[in-house]
This record gives C-alpha cells, sequence and structure tokens, in this order.
C-alpha cells in the first residue's frame, strides 16, 4: 500500500478536506492499514443507481458502501467520486452531486483534470468499524445545458492521514447515461468518443495506479493549483 508523503500528490489534503488533528502523529501507518498490506482495506461498492439521467431533470439516487475488512477502526475515510465522460464534454458545473452526512445533503464540488476528467472528494470524513460496512446515500443529478452523453463513475476512498494520505479503496464502475433536455427545442450534438485511449485507459494498460486512486490524489491537488501526475502502487 503507497503511503502518501508532503511531496506526493496527496500533499493538498488539507486544503480541500476539513481541518483535522494529528491523528497518527506516532506513526506513518494510518489505522486502518496494516504494515505490509498489499491490498486495499475498505471494499468499496457504488449500487443501485438509475441507468441514466435526464438533463434539467431530477435526482438519481444511489449508495457508496465502505466496507472495512480489517480489524481497525478505519477514521477521517473521504471517498472521491470520479466522472469520465465518451465525449469529454462535461463541465464541472453540469453534474449537481450531494452525499448524505446523516440526514443532511452536502454538496460534492468537481474539478476537471488536464484529460476532461471530473474528479469530487466528499469534504466529511467517515469512520468505519472493524469488520462493518457503512452505507453512503448520494444523489445525482445534471444541468439542463448538458448533451447527451455516457459517464462512467468510479469511487476511490483516501483517509486523512494529518498532513498526507493513504488511498485505501476503489470501487466498480457505474456507468449511466444522459439525455437530452425534453422541454429544449433547440437540437443538441451527440457526444462523440475521443481519438486514442483516454487517459484512465492508458493508466490501466500501462500498470500505473489505479486509476480513481490517482484521480482522488488530484482532486486534493487541484485546491492548490498543483501538478497532475502518476503515482505507482505497489503490489
Amino acid at each position: 500500500m503507497r503511503l502518501c508523503t508532503p511531496l506526493s500528490l496527496c500533499l493538498a489534503a488539507a486544503a480541500l478536506l476539513p481541518a483535522a488533528a494529528p491523528a497518527y502523529a506516532d506513526s506513518r501507518v494510518p489505522a486502518c492499514v496494516a504494515p505490509g498490506a498489499r491490498s486495499f482495506p475498505i471494499t468499496t461498492r457504488i449500487h443501485g443507481g438509475p441507468d441514466s439521467y435526464e438533463a434539467g431533470g431530477g435526482y438519481g439516487t444511489w449508495s457508496l458502501d465502505l466496507t472495512n475488512t480489517t480489524s481497525r477502526t478505519c477514521e477521517d475515510i473521504h471517498p472521491v467520486v470520479v466522472l469520465v465522460d465518451e465525449g469529454r464534454v462535461l463541465e464541472p458545473s453540469q453534474p449537481r452531486l450531494e452525499f448524505y452526512d446523516g440526514s443532511r445533503p452536502r454538496p460534492v464540488r468537481f474539478e476537471a483534470t488536464d484529460e476532461d476528467e471530473l474528479v469530487g472528494a466528499f469534504g466529511s470524513g467517515f469512520t468505519v468499524a472493524p469488520g462493518k460496512t457503512l452505507t453512503v446515500k448520494v444523489r445525482l443529478s445534471v444541468t439542463s445545458d448538458t448533451v447527451p452523453n455516457r459517464v462512467t463513475a468510479n469511487a476511490a476512498v483516501v483517509q486523512r492521514h494529518a498532513d498526507d494520505g493513504d488511498w485505501v479503496g476503489q470501487s466498480n464502475d457505474y456507468r449511466f447515461g444522459i439525455d437530452a433536455d425534453p422541454s429544449d427545442p433547440q437540437p443538441r450534438p451527440e457526444a462523440s468518443a475521443p481519438d486514442g485511449l483516454p487517459f484512465t485507459d492508458e493508466l490501466a494498460r500501462t500498470g500505473l495506479a489505479p486509476t480513481a486512486a490517482t484521480l482522488a490524489a488530484a482532486a486534493l491537488l487541484l485546491a492548490t493549483g498543483g501538478t497532475l501526475a502518476a503515482a505507482r502502487r505497489r503490489r
């Protein structure tokens, strides 16, 4: 498991995520990751979402399961949602994503990477007890100016570690369509797939860090205007 350092992509966690006391001041190993672990301690699953969203329509609701597979408590857990659309035309302001922290919905702010992929970190940190599953309710809508498209959503999980962070989970893919706003009389161009391999496929092909994990770090870094870089995950 790769631990982020102050010089890594997770440096900007303090800028984007809420301030927190350095809970692990005595060790460089996050509480829920055993030394030498070679797999993610948080099993992450997206389920229950609709197959499509209507531009300008209402919210579709889905769930994000965070399962702690270890015997340790996992604290200060922050999911990061990555959206990759086929046409690379989706703007950060168009998806409206909210997650529930208890009964209260909280917005997620998206940023665009250099590859036109959108990343958004959950500002509130969660605690997952050993062997337990925490289900986070999420809802998504898209604005009326969003063009028809196909989108893949993926969630990475970052654990805050004082001024650093650790990648502790990555979800399955959730694929959905975006339909045109039926009340808009203007014709709208269909999104077209880009030439060549998208950045996410290139990472997978070359054996670099999982897409969502890499972009999770990017989401944290973008808050301070840093540079996106790919980091290798040891296995």
